[in-house]
């Protein structure tokens, strides 16, 4: 494996501004690894074809000497939920199956304007809804730890365009634990900002109170520096913050030096039994929490009550703001048509263009939100699940009058094998148990890497959550934490991931 594609996105930004390598190779190095080993994974659904492009013209501006941010030339990919004006958007649907936007998400211009390369689009659940990445209509994303397991959902394919070597960094979107629960169990580090903290214009709305955009990377400050440049406030965003927020970077560094979790308070949610996780996430948890004490922190047992209704709160709020955001498929203005033999309405268009479009998850989910929606059942569903949204809030306010950061495992499983729960949809959605209350919430939250599990010997995430816009926070935590386990491990742990198949393949193949 090329020595480029296993550094981290700060050092390889520091060495493209110091001239010791140029955003061409790094960039043609993860192309390469593209084209090597995603036939085995798809983690991709569009490389980007002018990728090269960019990073010569990032090469040519630092050599007349234009002052550049610190990971410009640095390659980034973008899950496609998020709107690109020189690469398809399908957001992992056929009915927008070769969709061009004709302008960029915020977020991503943001990107290209600090130098970041697109390397190309990330698969994804249909309409970021799923926890698998295994409702995409493109095929299933794999899990590079064990191919025959999914890689978390719905950013699947971002977390794993990370964990394999792909990309050094990515951009996802978290809308119940999106970002979060596929850096759990691929070993790698998500990051969920405070609702309104980073732009959604441009991000295929699906529960427009719940979305958030974030990043996911191999290392705490490369998910920080990532913050720091697709950050702040949005003028085309109704639902952005006007804050001036500090800087991630700066936050995640002085974590690191470990002086942070002196006095620290670490909540721990009594509420949360360990018969509710795999042993093996439980026992990691457990190590976790020592770890942290033995550092200084101070961990302190907190009541959460209402926390065991978020995920049937979550459940109808979701899907009917998605069934209210997907009616603009219609056949009639982009994406798929789809016209009936003989003389159609444009109803007609519009059943027979929806069926073939959405998939079977997206399906379920629109019919739940338009029931949850219809007259007679607003108050009843819809309207009860904002009421416990706002106790679900109330909990965590009271929380953090008591401690600093809330922890728990982000997921209360490994990785299961794919096709497990694919007819099971309960099952499937329980997997969200611990991420949904920062949606819920509006809160920050991010997942880092904890070990292997020891049952099964697959990647853990704990996650940290802290009140609103305290994300500053987060990183100096998440980053206290990795440099302990990074000492413990002597590396991260990405390190003990098993080779690929194809990595023994010298063919490769350009998808």
């Amino acid at each position: 494996m090329s020595d480029i594609i296993r550094m981290h996105a700060a050092q390889l930004g520091e060495k493209i501004a110091a001239g010791e390598i140029s955003s061409v190779e790094v960039t043609q190095a993860h192309l390469d690894r593209i084209a090597q080993v995603d036939g085995e994974l798809n983690a991709f659904l569009h490389v980007n074809d002018s990728a090269l492009d960019a990073a010569r013209a990032v090469d040519e501006r630092r050599a007349s000497g234009e002052k550049l941010g610190p990971l410009a030339g640095v390659p980034l990919a973008i899950k496609d939920v998020l709107v690109t004006n020189d690469q398809p958007t399908t957001s992992g649907s056929r009915i927008l199956e070769g969709y061009m936007s004709p302008f960029d998400a915020t977020v991503v211009a943001r990107a290209r304007s600090a130098g970041l390369v697109a390397l190309g689009k990330t698969n994804m659940d249909e309409f970021a809804m799923g926890s698998s990445t295994e409702h995409s209509a493109f095929g299933p994303t794999k899990n590079p730890w064990d191919t025959t397991r999914v890689p978390g959902g719905s950013g699947g394919g971002s977390a794993v365009a990370v964990a394999a070597y792909e990309a050094p960094i990515a951009l996802g979107s978290d809308t119940g634990g999106s970002i979060r629960q596929p850096a759990h169990v691929t070993g790698t580090v998500g990051m969920k900002p405070t609702y309104g903290g980073v732009s959604r214009y441009g991000a295929i709305a699906m529960a427009s109170s719940l979305d958030q955009v974030g990043p996911a990377s191999r290392t705490v400050l490369d998910a920080a520096l990532l913050h720091d440049i697709i950050g702040g406030h949005d003028p085309h965003d109704s639902t952005s913050l006007p804050e001036t927020w500090p800087l991630f970077a700066d936050a995640a560094r002085e974590g690191a030096t470990g002086e942070v979790l002196r006095g620290l308070r670490v909540g721990v949610i009594k509420e949360l039994s360990d018969s509710q996780f795999q042993p093996g996430v439980a026992e990691s948890f457990r190590q976790t929490l020592e770890l942290l004490q033995a550092h200084g922190a101070e961990i302190v047992e907190i009541s959460t009550p209402h926390f065991e209704y978020g995920v049937a709160a979550y459940y109808l709020i979701h899907p009917a703001e998605a069934s209210s955001n997907l009616a603009k498929f219609d056949s009639v203005r982009f994406g798929l048509r789809v016209t009936p033999e003989g003389s159609p309405t444009v109803e007609d268009v519009m059943s027979a263009t929806r069926a073939a479009g959405f998939g079977p998850e997206v399906k379920r989910r629109v019919i739940l939100g338009t029931y949850a929606l219809s007259a007679g059942y607003y108050d009843a569903y819809y309207g009860s699940a904002q009421k416990v949204r706002t106790l679900i809030q109330r909990d965590l306010d009271q929380a953090f009058s008591a401690v600093d950061v809330i922890a728990s495992p982000a997921a209360p499983t490994t990785a299961f094998r794919i096709g497990e729960r694919i007819d099971d949809p309960l099952k499937m959605y329980l997997n969200d148990l611990t991420t949904i209350p920062a949606n819920l919430a509006g809160a920050p939250g991010i997942s880092v890497p904890s070990g292997l599990a020891s049952d099964d010997g697959l990647p853990v995430g704990v996650q940290f959550i802290a009140p609103v816009r305290e994300d500053a926070r987060l990183y100096r935590v998440g980053a206290a934490l990795e440099a302990l386990l990074v000492d413990q491990w002597g590396g991260l742990l990405l390190d003990k991931a098993p080779r690929l198949a194809s990595e023994n393949d010298d063919r490769g193949g350009n998808k």
